[in-house]
């Protein structure tokens, strides 16, 4: 079994960045597994685990910290009717699960 990204971090988070908009973290151990995390990924892949479109995708490589941001906008608004996850808590799982290179 190959390692996820949840097994190469300290942390993968997620949270509200605003009503509209979420944000996720993945904290790298070392800079090898940020250098596996910063290559693995991107707007593509973010657009492909969260059906989102990936021109509103953002990732940001902290390379001093050894961290990857990503925002997105929500599926729907903070506290719609839709909303499944009001503060946005659960959405690192797709994140956490990824196989680089895979």
């Amino acid at each position: 079994m190959s390692a996820t990204l949840g097994d190469l971090a300290l942390e993968v988070r997620s949270k509200n960045a605003g009503p509209f908009w979420v944000t996720m973290e993945v904290f790298l151990r070392d800079a090898e597994g940020y250098a596996i995390a910063a290559a693995a990924v991107d707007e593509q892949v973010v657009a492909r685990l969260y059906a989102v479109d990936p021109a509103t995708v953002r990732v940001f490589r902290i390379p001093a910290l050894h961290v990857v941001k990503v925002s997105f906008p929500r599926p729907v608004p903070q506290g719609s009717l839709a909303d499944r996850d009001l503060h946005a808590g659960q959405h690192h799982v797709p994140l956490a699960s990824l196989v680089p290179g895979a």
